[in-house]
């Protein structure tokens, strides 16, 4: 790309993980499940757990966003949006992104949330990208924040031993460069309305004693045929936007995928020509934590990433959704 097209660059990126850690010990004690059989067809070994009443999802945004500003200087009322993707907000309204804002003490920003399962940072990352490369707004804060544990059935051996809690947040901002995002695919398949999702609480099934007595308000997926078209779709679309920019294994630093089995991170890899030493993987610390897993990845990795890096960002989500982005690292 031309050198004066302005586009959105991560400039920064923080993350929060609650103290309290879920090992799959402990779920032995749970459920019938074993140490082994976990690691095995997931690759987790632990996860987070957020404890404590009346903290959501935007406790662990704010968190994060707070270390956010702390880290670059700035002060929370130069921040003209936040943008958080999540599937497990504080409330239905207002919205998770209102809330992190009063938080972290940010005044006057456009704020709200995005709720596209797994792939919610993609979705967040490219909107919030659109309002940097437009040239409206100058500091742009996307999280991805998902407190899986509210929604989780402890008593479901396949689904608990799955999920973690824990946000992520990136500062956008504009770059001349050609630094920062070059391109996109996000996409949906609405197969997945009947293999992920959760059933009440919503407007079409309102809470009531019948609905939580059959424990309609957990998350629920079909695993088997979840696992079939992520590790199809995930792939699909990392190799598809190489190609669209001319991409080889050889090009790329580091993929960074959305970890919700090791398996199908593999197969993605696979796909693409990169090696698993240039994957970023922390699914056995964190699990599964929805909208956070690739903003955390990019917060574990900071210190390996180098400017101008080529990163693959891939995704896939109840929907389904899913999605790949391809962005060069900006510092």
């Amino acid at each position: 790309m031309k050198a004066n097209i302005t586009q959105a660059a991560i400039t920064a990126v923080a993350g929060y993980v609650p103290e309290y850690i879920l090992t799959n010990a402990e779920l032995e004690k749970m459920v019938e499940t074993t140490d082994e059989w976990i690691t095995t067809r997931t690759g987790i070994k632990e996860r987070r757990i957020l404890k404590g009443e009346g903290k959501g999802s935007s406790h662990l945004g704010a968190e994060a966003v707070k270390s956010l500003l702390a880290k670059k200087g700035i002060n929370p009322e130069e921040i003209d949006a936040v943008i958080c993707a999540t599937i497990s907000p504080d409330m239905f309204f207002p919205s998770t992104a209102n809330l992190i804002c009063d938080k972290a003490g940010i005044k006057n920003a456009l704020s709200f949330d995005i709720a596209a399962a797994c792939s919610g940072f993609l979705y967040a990352l490219v909107t919030g990208g659109h309002y940097i490369s437009s040239g409206m707004y100058k500091k742009v804060i996307v999280v991805g924040a998902d407190k899986m544990s509210s929604i989780t059935d402890y008593s479901d051996r396949n689904n608990c031993i799955i999920f973690g809690d824990g946000a992520a947040a990136v500062l956008l901002e504009p770059s001349t460069d050609a630094l920062g995002i070059q391109d996109s695919i996000l996409r949906t398949d609405t197969v997945g309305k009947d293999l992920i999702f959760m059933k009440a609480g919503g407007s079409a099934y309102p809470a009531s004693a019948e609905t939580v007595a059959k424990k309609e308000h957990y998350f629920y997926q079909d695993g088997k045929s979840v696992f079939k078209f992520a590790v199809t779709k995930m792939a699909d679309v990392a190799e598809e936007i190489m190609k669209k920019n001319d991409l080889v294994g050889e090009d790329i630093a580091y993929l960074v995928p959305h970890q919700a089995n090791k398996r199908i991170i593999e197969a993605t890899a696979d796909r693409m020509g990169v090696s698993m030493d240039k994957v970023c993987l922390n699914i056995q610390k964190y699990g599964n934590t929805t909208a956070a897993t690739i903003p955390l990845c990019l917060w574990e990795w900071e210190k390996d990433f180098k400017k101008g890096d080529n990163l693959i960002l891939a995704a896939f989500g109840g929907g389904f959704t899913y999605g790949s982005v391809y962005l060069k690292w900006a510092y």
